[in-house]
C-alpha cells in the first residue's frame, strides 16, 4: 500500500473530524497543522452546550436562507472557527500554519484563519463566497484545491 503524501494524509483526518457535524446541511471539518503536526480540529456545530440543529431544526432552513449569505444566521460554529479556538484555549500559536479544510472557508472564516496566522489553506470542495477569495488574495494567500496525490508520498 503506498504511504499518503502529507496533503492526503492531513485532508483524511479534515474528513474524518467533519464526521462529528451536527449540521443538518454540510459536514465540514478542518486541522491546523504546523510543522507536519497537527495543532488542532475543529467540526462545525453548535455552541458547547446548546441544542443540537437535530433537535430544535436548522434556522438557516427555516428562514429559507440560501448558502453562501448571511453567515450569522445559524446556530453553528463553522469547522475552522472551532479549530482556532480549541488552539487558542489550549495555548496553542498558530503562525505559520495550514489549514486542511474539507471546504473552502467563507469570508468570516477566512478573516480568522488570516489573524490566527495561518498562511496556507488546502480545501477539497469548493464554496460560493467571492469575498472570501478577494480578502485572501489581498493577504497574498490563495487556497489550494486539493488534489490526491498519485500515490507517491512526499517525506
Amino acid at each position: 500500500m503506498p504511504r499518503p503524501s502529507w496533503d492526503d494524509y492531513f485532508m483524511s483526518i479534515a474528513e474524518q473530524v467533519s464526521g462529528r457535524s451536527t449540521c443538518l446541511r454540510r459536514a465540514t471539518g478542518a486541522v491546523l497543522v504546523k510543522d507536519k503536526r497537527i495543532l488542532a480540529t475543529g467540526y462545525n456545530g453548535v455552541p458547547k452546550g446548546l441544542a443540537h440543529c437535530e433537535e430544535v431544526g436548522c434556522l438557516r432552513e427555516q428562514r429559507n436562507i440560501p448558502s453562501g449569505s448571511h453567515h450569522e444566521l445559524c446556530r453553528g460554529i463553522h469547522a475552522e472557527q472551532n479549530a482556532v479556538i480549541q488552539a487558542a484555549k489550549h495555548g496553542i500559536a498558530m503562525d505559520g500554519s495550514t489549514a486542511y479544510c474539507t471546504h473552502q472557508p467563507c469570508v468570516l472564516c477566512a478573516k480568522i484563519l488570516l489573524n490566527a496566522g495561518v498562511v496556507d489553506i488546502v480545501y477539497r470542495e469548493p464554496y460560493p463566497d467571492p469575498l472570501s477569495e478577494e480578502l485572501l488574495a489581498e493577504a497574498n494567500l490563495v487556497p489550494r484545491l486539493f488534489v490526491p496525490s498519485s500515490g507517491q508520498a512526499d517525506s
